[in-house]
């Protein structure tokens, strides 16, 4: 077994069972589980696919990270709930461990291949892509369009393997850590990229706007009224 694939199974277990938890949480029906688990799991490798141009039917030859999905989802559907408490804790753990599983994953199937952008890009859709597929069929927020430190990480991955600082598998395994340690520094010391809202500016702007015209209004009925 190759170290691709060892990336590959372990992304697919981690990104499989954090779709199945979700689906459960917005309380989703098993159909719905194993849909919201198998589009986590493939999703990124899917868009990445779309983007580079390999064909899509790839997907579906890869029969034992299907089967590895399935079964990793039919376990998470049929734990005990204190279980699956215990995973909801360490879910920001898990995520991690699939994102830097398939960040690697993705640039080694890029590096050689394309330039450094690319393999970047690549590196970033198929760590984040399940996810953001998962996050809006489930209706909530994409994790990587928040200000958290996400994505960066995955791209900062596939960098470093397109520029062969990290091509064996010990070194391989090295920055498969490096990526996890790093996603979790981020969440626990609340590293934030920089992010402009206008939400409450444009919504005190309208405000502002509002009360001058009906000050206008009032000051012109008063002028009628002396008038």
């Amino acid at each position: 077994m190759d170290i691709f694939t060892v990336f590959s199974i372990i992304g697919t277990i981690a990104f499989a069972v954090s779709g199945a938890i979700v689906a459960m949480e917005e309380e989703y029906d098993i159909l719905g589980v194993y849909v919201l688990g198998l589009v986590t799991a493939f999703g990124g490798g899917v868009i990445r696919n779309l983007l580079i141009g390999v064909p899509i039917p790839t997907i579906w030859t890869q029969g034992m990270l299907l089967k590895t999905a399935v079964i990793a989802m039919t376990v998470a559907f049929i734990l005990p709930v204190r279980w699956l408490k215990t995973w909801k804790k360490s879910e920001a753990f898990f995520d991690a461990i699939g994102l830097s599983a398939f960040a690697i994953q993705g640039a080694l199937y890029a590096a050689g291949k394309y330039p450094l952008s690319a393999v970047m890009v690549a590196a970033m859709l198929t760590g984040i892509g399940g996810g953001m597929i998962r996050d809006v069929l489930a209706g909530r927020k994409p994790l990587v369009l928040r200000d958290e430190i996400y994505a960066v990480w995955a791209m900062a991955a596939g960098a470093v393997i397109s520029l062969g600082w990290f091509h064996t598998p010990a070194q391989l395994l090295i920055l498969f850590v490096i990526v996890i340690v790093f996603r979790m520094l981020s969440v626990h010391y609340n590293w934030r990229l920089p992010r402009r809202s206008l939400k409450y500016a444009l919504a005190q702007s309208v405000h502002t706007d509002e009360k001058r015209a009906a000050a206008a209004n009032q000051e012109q009925a008063e002028r009628k009224q002396h008038d």
